[in-house]
């Protein structure tokens, strides 16, 4: 058999999965603490931030737009902001990547500043749409010039004063929320967001902790209303970023997947609006303990016993969707090897992400062995029970990191190894995951042992 190319990756777990290991930052608190430490008014401090190419994109558009942010030698980010309203005007386009959270996020920032800015992205990104983001913001007086379908390259520019708004998100959006939330901090009076269905609450909780006014209300019927009273003024904070849930899910599934294994994976965050797939998990019978629960930074965390386990189909609830959005992928590979068939439905948000990330899931499982359904909102896969996947097949990535993972995880529970066809996405978001996967026992297989 001949040598996959350099590019490519494959994995095999020829022994049970042990040892400890930590995961990177949490990608999301990371790119909102370099947002607001750059809107504060003093010398904020980073610890465990997350240094994949998506938070540097975040860093770089920050720098270029004012802020000094500069990374020590022990790992520890300084940032010295330029305080709410500061923003200078970027001298070139901001080049996000393959960042989503980034370009929307910042969008609501340049929204409400007087400033021009342009957005460009790699070709994954370019074919993300922006209009959701635009829709809200337009509506401050920020003004847009997009390419073909709200898509990037993007211009915005911004306005100053903007006008205070309030939205009520027609869909489930960690995302729009935050950058209206983000534009309101330099908007004179109240910005209100309305969500039906809770979403991620990093911002809402990071703007409190940096001293923005931020009201939070809660109906009976789950719907909340958040409002922030603008014009803030911003103090600089001391941050530890918990590990990743999203990234922690990764050796979670293998170790579920691949028989006697058992790891630990410390400092994971476990905020509940993103703990979703963790819940899902126990409930398809995972072995899955948290323990020494703490808070940290006003967020909760844990260290994640997890030992391989007999799994069961499942048809996961609705609401928990939105708090595990970006797993389902690797659920999708769990599904796979569980006993019984699992429904995943109501994930359309899956379509418009770094892929359409439904279908080449659909698609790399039925080529490695899985029986699988496509739905226009999500997918029926039948398990197999436990009995490994043939495996042997190449699948495509179209530059998502999260596919690229999801099917390296998915090649230790195969008779033959599964070829990724391109490992580089993984650093947007979890640089050393191969490393990570090899110091629990993983065999990334090359030349000569084959």
């Amino acid at each position: 058999m001949s040598p996959p190319l350099p590019h490519t990756l494959r994995l095999a777990a020829p022994r049970p999965l042990a040892g400890r290991v930590t995961v990177p930052g949490d990608k999301s608190i990371s790119h909102r603490a370099l947002m607001l430490s750059a809107l504060a008014v003093g010398t904020s401090r980073v610890e465990g931030l997350l240094e994949g190419e998506d938070v540097l994109a975040t860093a770089a558009a920050m720098r270029a737009m004012g802020a000094t942010i500069e990374r020590g030698a022990d790992g520890i980010w300084t940032i010295q902001g330029v305080g709410v309203g500061g923003l200078l005007q970027p001298a070139g386009a901001l080049d996000m990547g393959n960042s989503g959270t980034s370009t929307r996020l910042l969008m609501g920032l340049v929204a409400s500043h007087a400033i021009t800015a342009t957005f460009v992205g790699d070709a994954s990104l370019s074919r993300r749409p922006m209009a959701r983001v635009m829709e809200p913001l337009s509506r401050t007086g920020a003004d847009f010039t997009a390419s073909p379908g709200g898509r990037l390259p993007l211009m915005v520019r911004g306005i100053c004063p903007a006008v205070p708004i309030e939205y009520r998100l027609p869909v489930a959006s960690a995302q729009v929320k935050s950058a209206v939330l983000l534009a309101g901090l330099n908007t004179p009076g109240i910005t209100r967001v309305i969500e039906p269905v809770p979403t991620r609450d990093h911002s809402e909780r990071m703007l409190r902790g940096f001293g923005a006014e931020i009201e939070i209300e809660t109906q009976p019927d789950g719907t909340r209303i958040i409002s922030l009273t603008g014009e803030a003024a911003l103090k600089p904070q001391q941050i530890v970023v918990p590990g990743d849930p999203s990234s922690a899910a990764f050796p979670t599934v293998a170790a579920l997947i691949v028989p006697g294994s058992e790891i630990v994976i410390g400092n994971v965050g476990l905020n509940p609006t993103r703990a979703g797939l963790y819940e899902v998990l126990r409930a398809m019978g995972a072995d899955i303990a948290f323990e020494n629960e703490r808070t940290v930074g006003g967020e909760p965390v844990a260290d994640l016993r997890v030992k391989a386990s007999t799994l069961r189909g499942i048809e996961v609830p609705a609401m928990l969707v939105p708090s595990m959005v970006d797993e389902f992928p690797i659920l999708f590979v769990a599904c796979a090897l569980a006993d019984g068939r699992s429904i995943l439905r109501g994930l359309d948000e899956l379509r418009v992400k770094e892929s359409d990330r439904i279908t080449l899931m659909a698609t790399g499982l039925r080529a490695i062995g899985a029986t699988v359904e496509e739905l226009p909102d999500g997918l029926i896969i039948d398990g197999t029970g436990g009995e490994p996947l043939a495996g042997g097949a190449t699948v495509a990535t179209h530059l998502d990191h999260r596919i690229a993972m999801s099917f390296a995880v998915a090649s230790l529970a195969c008779q033959m190894p599964v070829t990724v066809d391109d490992r580089a996405p993984i650093a947007t978001s979890f640089p050393d995951f191969v490393a990570m996967m090899e110091m629990l026992g993983v065999d990334q297989l090359r030349e000569g042992n084959i």
